[in-house]
């Protein structure tokens, strides 16, 4: 707060954005002069309204939502400010930022829908049992060398991709698009994001760019910000990024979570070198937690109708529900040792909400902790080829497994489940309302 005070007054800033994780994994917030930020909004807060957590991606205001109507008025929810947070704007230089809770005016509590709520319920939970959740997530992206409006006005069709072929760990390939891969690492560590590396995937314009782990509340506030940054610093090349699940037909996008946990010293408790595979009782158990449960928390993990598209054959983005050491077929990967050790959840694409995918792993997780669960066999081979149960293929059927699970409306809440139910509800009904490119190529002529 002193250096942003600092600067305040040195005009270098002169915003600061309050925002939230909206349920689609957006920030959603206000840019205030960063001078009447300093006098009034950082002791009292400020607040927006609560539609924001009831709307889709088109933000129309969406009926049937229990938390509120145009019958109870759409009134404010408060900006609660996580100083934690403060940092620089990637994309905005002379922006700051600072990531919110929310909670009601009345005093009443915290919104439970929010998704930053949400996971940080499953962190108090597992401190509860003495233990601090750790994760990164793997974010892939395309990047095409058209700008976004031209993309809108093209109805994103025909775009071109960045590399004109696939590039997967090329470094000529990389090479080709640095400029926008440099600013976006050195930006994102300006902004206090441990950067790791970038490197090409395989579809055309396809990359990735990895961060070091942390305690999993602030990888999940990182992963928002840097999605937002991302955009906007490829919009100032004049180019585009997207973060869909699915863009074509060649290779999805994914966003691989890599999660553990430790002892709430520090300790490690994952690994334990006297047991097969140096993987400790309470590992397996909050493996078999996840895995048995995977079906079920689906709907956080893939959370659009186009996220589905991804759960291909041979594609790298899992079928099966099954784990395996180091098997990039399976739904769960287990990887590293020692201290290092930890399970990759393969299932969600670019698209997710990262904070609800990461409490939904932990509240399976804990489940098999809680109930003692017993790890499966692990597949060995092909996972595609397994006889093993089948990731959910829809978001009706993801959305029709959340709704029964016992163990999301014991770890999120009836009010909770319910409200992502029926965000989904509202997601198909407007997908089975379009008619789609797909369906005017195939039937305008030829039926």
């Amino acid at each position: 707060m002193d250096t942003l005070r600092a600067e305040i007054d040195s005009g270098e800033i002169d915003t600061v954005i309050v925002a939230f994780t909206d349920m689609q994994g957006r920030l959603q917030g206000k840019r205030l002069h960063a001078r009447f930020f300093l006098d009034h909004v950082l002791a009292h807060g400020t607040e927006g309204c609560n539609y924001l957590l009831t709307v889709d991606v088109e933000m129309n205001t969406v009926p049937g939502y229990a938390l509120t109507s145009w019958e109870r008025g759409y009134g404010d929810m408060f900006f609660d400010l996580d100083l934690d947070t403060l940092r620089r704007t990637p994309g905005e230089p002379n922006a700051a930022m600072i990531q919110c809770d929310l909670s009601w005016l009345d005093g009443s509590g915290e919104v439970a829908q929010s998704p930053r709520t949400i996971l940080k319920k499953q962190l108090a939970a597992a401190a509860e049992l003495g233990y601090g959740a750790f994760c990164g997530t793997e974010l892939e992206f395309i990047l095409f060398e058209d700008t976004y409006d031209a993309a809108w006005d093209r109805r994103y069709l025909g775009l071109t991709g960045a590399n004109r072929y696939n590039i997967d760990y090329s470094i000529l390939g990389g090479a080709k698009v640095e400029p926008v891969l440099r600013d976006i690492r050195n930006q994102m560590y300006a902004a206090g994001m441990n950067v790791e590396s970038a490197k090409g995937e395989c579809n055309l314009g396809q990359h990735e760019i990895g961060f070091l782990y942390d305690e999993a509340l602030r990888t999940c506030d990182n992963h928002t910000v840097y999605k937002y940054g991302a955009k906007a610093i490829a919009a100032a090349h004049g180019q585009s990024i997207t973060f869909m699940a699915k863009y074509d037909e060649r290779e999805g996008s994914s966003c691989h979570i890599h999660l553990s946990l430790r002892g709430d010293d520090g300790t490690i408790v994952f690994a334990d070198d006297d047991r097969p595979g140096g993987r400790s009782e309470l590992f397996e158990s909050f493996m078999a937690g996840v895995l048995a449960t995977m079906r079920e928390l689906t709907y956080f993990y893939a959370p659009n109708i186009n996220s589905y598209k991804r759960f291909q054959v041979g594609s790298f983005a899992p079928t099966a529900v099954a784990w395996g050491s180091d098997n990039r077929t399976c739904a769960l990967r287990v990887v590293g040792h020692g201290a290092g050790l930890r399970v990759e959840n393969r299932v969600p694409g670019a698209d997710v909400n990262p904070h609800l995918s990461v409490a939904a792993m932990l509240a399976g997780g804990l489940h098999g902790m809680r109930e003692g669960l017993t790890l499966e066999a692990e597949c060995v081979g092909n996972a595609y080829e397994a006889d093993l149960a089948h990731v959910p293929m829809t978001l009706q059927e993801a959305r029709d497994l959340l709704d029964a699970s016992a163990v999301a409306r014991a770890a999120f809440g009836d009010d909770v489940v319910d409200h992502y139910v029926h965000a989904g509800d509202t997601e198909i009904a407007a997908f089975n309302a379009a008619v789609t490119d797909w369906e005017r190529v195939r039937g305008f002529e030829r039926l």
